[in-house]
């Protein structure tokens, strides 16, 4: 999520109401949790399991509850709860407002493109040209999306990103401050859910087609040329390079990459990233090749307690 100007940390520190440490001149421009920083980038850190992950990432600051041994050269906003104190400045920034209307004037349509009954198009929301966008689809706040996509009935674009963080009173939220961003040539199917990033975007390549009943989690970046099957589910932070095909009620975990070309057969489940180039079937998914051969062993199994009982 980049900022609508540079912030320096101490401006940050001060809005936030802690102190810090570093340059308090460095600028930031954007604001990433960990899964996605660049240099230039605010995030935070609550948990130790992840501390070496974030000094080693190219983020420039970090809101952080402890003083580390070494800070890499980052800025420090010190924080009892830096979940909290994100969640604050994410706030700062977020632009939802209640709508009286259908259709919001701040929306961009391109020529050609075809908006049937009772479609929601929210604030600052782009659509190129030629596209089709069937009855009952919502489309959120600033979501960007190109020529000649197809969205079918019922299917919503840009909802607030399944991230929540467990804490003795209950669940808290982590406000949803990026987009959703659909490419030219896309078709999506009925009753699909496509989260908008937490904090970067989600992103559907060109060319891609994705069947009904599908959920593609927040910040997940889908390439080019791309075929999903009905009932397919993507968690958060997935990158699925292109001309990868996932067949029916595919499962993917977060935070893994799926290479250029794989085939993932129905109803497989992806738990770890997976080289492209190659078909996989199974929960945990393996080649496809070494599961119809483990299949076929097991099959033999009874056969062969049969002759092992027998000879005893």
């Amino acid at each position: 999520m980049k900022l609508p100007r540079p912030y320096t940390v101490k401006e940050i520190s001060e809005i936030l109401g802690t102190t810090f440490e570093g340059s308090g001149e460095q600028l930031i421009t954007g604001i990433n949790e960990i899964h996605q920083v660049e240099k230039g980038d605010l995030t935070f850190v609550d948990h130790p399991k992840y501390y070496d992950r974030v000094f080693f990432s190219s983020a420039s600051a970090v809101i952080i509850n402890t003083k580390p041994e070494d800070s890499m050269g980052k800025a420090l906003l010190f924080s009892d709860d830096p979940f909290r104190d994100y969640n604050l400045f994410v706030n700062q920034f977020l632009n939802f407002t209640k709508s009286n209307v259908a259709i919001s004037p701040s929306a961009i349509i391109g020529k050609g493109t075809i908006i049937q009954p009772n479609v929601f198009i929210g604030d600052n929301v782009i659509i190129g040209e030629n596209c089709t966008i069937h009855s009952n689809v919502s489309i959120y706040h600033n979501c960007e999306i190109g020529n000649d996509v197809v969205i079918h009935s019922n299917t919503v674009i840009g909802a607030d990103a399944f991230y929540y963080k467990r804490k003795t009173d209950g669940y808290h939220k982590l406000l949803s401050g990026g987009r959703v961003i659909i490419h030219n040539y896309v078709e999506i199917g009925a009753n699909c859910t496509i989260d908008r990033g937490v904090s970067g975007n989600t992103t559907i390549g060109e060319g891609t087609k994705l069947d009904n009943l599908i959920q593609i989690g927040h910040d997940t970046i889908i390439g080019r040329n791309c075929l999903f099957a009905s009932q397919v589910g993507v968690a958060g932070c997935v990158i699925i390079e292109d001309d990868v095909i996932l067949w029916g009620q595919v499962g993917v975990q977060k935070d893994l990459t799926i290479g250029k070309g794989a085939i993932l057969l129905g109803q497989s489940g992806v738990s770890k990233s997976l080289e492209g180039g190659k078909s996989y079937f199974g929960s945990p998914a393996v080649e496809s090749r070494e599961k119809m051969k483990e299949i076929a062993y097991l099959k033999q199994i009874p056969t062969l307690i049969k002759l092992l009982t027998e000879k005893l």
